[in-house]
């Protein structure tokens, strides 16, 4: 099923009946998930993982591929100890490992994945960084300076124009697009901007001290706290932190559409189906079919925020945190007849 059928056949509908049936009353852990799907916590912020501490805060997180097993990567949006740490998984789903592989940065609150298997995270602070780390813990996290510096939020790679999209957590922020001048190198490269007329305008000084990069384009279209953001079948999505809103853009017409509301966090599963944390704790279902329908209801976390939803490799599992303040954080996995 095409991800772009959401962007072109209409306005969504909510109260449909959901592929996976309805949500059952919550069990373990306060989990409330269909028939047939099941659920875990794999870590606590302050506990131990493995021979690792588990981090506060836990936020933007993404699924690499390990041999038979694979790994989860999940951000630290702490100021001055942020930085961001990785679960290595064993095929049966039993843990391995759990090692950071970021270290002495602030505020990682998103990022995203790349094709050649690195985590890009984001550094939301005043003039932030993206930087570039080995999920499999082997090479040194290094910074992306040509990628901007500014409140970075996310990132996602689209493969098939080669750029990496931007989200910028700002009132006033910017979408913006990265054009390496090697498609899997990310030292060196061209930082653009969205403009209102649809068109990309590269912004002059990526790393100014005093003009910030949203400034620098006058046209540049503004977005109301740009935050997670998402790349499948020709669609960039993202959400907006201020509005709480789900944005679609069309790579191939530069179309932006305001999808929906209520939105925090955006993942595609191999169906086509998006799942989207809400600003309630719980996670919905957008099918290909432009169907709004609940998934999953987590109890007991009243004031929860549910991040970093991310698919392991074989589509069958899907992670995701929920934090609570700068201490609180619960990692899940959910497992279960995903829709393929």
């Amino acid at each position: 099923m095409s991800h772009k059928t959401l962007l072109r056949t209409g306005p969504l509908s909510r109260g449909g009946v959901s592929p996976y049936g309805p949500v059952r009353e919550p069990g373990t852990d306060g989990l409330s998930l269909p028939e047939g799907f099941g659920g875990r916590v794999v870590a606590r912020s302050g506990s131990k993982v493995a021979a690792l501490t588990w981090h506060a805060a836990p936020d933007g997180g993404a699924c690499f591929p390990d041999g038979d097993g694979w790994i989860y990567v999940s951000n630290s949006e702490l100021p001055l100890l942020g930085g961001a740490a990785a679960i290595r998984f064993r095929p049966d789903g039993s843990v391995a490992d759990a090692y950071r592989i970021l270290s002495g940065t602030e505020l990682n609150r998103a990022g995203g994945a790349t094709p050649w298997h690195t985590w890009l995270s984001c550094e939301l602070g005043h003039r932030g960084r993206v930087f570039e780390c080995d999920p499999y813990g082997a090479r040194a996290a290094r910074p992306r300076l040509a990628m901007g510096r500014f409140k970075h939020e996310a990132a996602a790679c689209d493969p098939d124009r080669q750029v990496v999209y931007l989200t910028e957590g700002e009132r006033d922020g910017c979408f913006y697009r990265f054009r390496p001048y090697d498609w899997g190198d990310l030292t060196e490269g061209t930082l653009e901007v969205l403009c209102s007329s649809g068109r990309w305008e590269q912004v002059p000084w990526p790393a100014a001290l005093l003009k910030g990069t949203r400034h620098q384009v006058r046209e540049a279209r503004r977005f109301d706290g740009g935050d997670a953001c998402h790349y499948a079948g020709g669609v960039c999505y993202f959400t907006t932190r201020g509005d709480g809103a789900l944005w679609a853009y069309d790579a191939q017409t530069s179309a932006v559409e305001r999808i929906c509301d209520g939105v925090r966090a955006v993942t595609a599963a191999p169906s086509g189906d998006l799942f989207v944390s809400m600003t309630t704790t719980r996670i919905d279902v957008i099918t290909p079919d432009r169907e709004i329908v609940p998934f999953l209801r987590l109890d007991g976390h009243p004031g929860a925020e549910l991040t970093g939803p991310a698919f392991a490799p074989g589509g069958d599992r899907l992670y995701f945190s929920a934090r609570r303040g700068a201490a609180e954080g619960h990692t899940f996995e959910v497992t279960g007849p995903f829709r393929r």
